[in-house]
């Protein structure tokens, strides 16, 4: 999903939930800035999709809760407030205390790259997801190209890092009882060009 900056005010962290229960776009908060998160192109919605419905699919009737776009998080550590594209947590669901619409704790999430929040989604963001003690697992899904790449934590400030560019392949999570084919994950998505492709390989995050 594409951002754009509101302009100039601080806002406390009462104030941004109170105004995103009124508000028509989703917003992201970051340490009292308020980041619009406006909507994604045909093939990002897409993957959204097919990654939930695969999920969905291999959890069903075990204690997991899947998650797309509209739920929001909150990462304390980071002061932030933010809507992954698509996220898991254990039942019964770990809520930020006082609400009911904020969740905590997930195990995995997963980000479809747009042009404009790659980086973002590499760095700052996955930085943002390495505070949350019970995060194990991360994926960065490429809109633009057949490109995954997988993230399991090993141990403190250690993470395994696999790249997967083969529609014949498949990704098995680690924290979940979950194979995704990327033959399914990518079916129907129709490419197109992005000007500045990312590498075959990500760079490792910074610890």
């Amino acid at each position: 999903m594409t951002t754009a900056v509101v302009p100039t005010k601080t806002y406390t962290a009462e104030e941004y939930l109170a105004r995103e229960v009124e508000a028509e776009v989703r917003n992201e908060f970051r340490s009292g800035e308020i980041v619009e998160l406006s909507g994604g192109t045909p093939e990002h919605n897409e993957l959204n999709g097919s990654l939930v419905v695969l999920l969905s699919i291999a959890l069903r009737g075990k204690p997991y809760q899947v998650f797309v776009a509209d739920q929001r998080l909150w990462i304390p550590e980071r002061d932030l407030y933010t809507y992954p594209d698509v996220m898991v947590t254990a039942k019964p669901v770990a809520l930020k205390p006082g609400r009911k619409d904020t969740v905590i704790e997930p195990i995995f999430v997963a980000e479809v790259l747009s042009k404009s929040t790659r980086s973002y989604d590499r760095d700052e963001k996955f930085e943002a997801y390495r505070a949350i003690a019970s995060f194990q697992e991360y994926l960065m899904v490429d809109q633009y190209r057949v490109s995954v790449d997988h993230y399991v934590k090993q141990g403190e400030n250690q993470w395994l890092f696999t790249h997967y560019h083969d529609l014949n392949a498949r990704v098995t999570l680690a924290s979940l009882p979950v194979e995704i084919a990327l033959a399914e994950l990518y079916e129907g998505v129709e490419f197109e060009d992005a000007p500045d492709p990312a590498p075959d390989s990500a760079s490792a995050p910074k610890p």
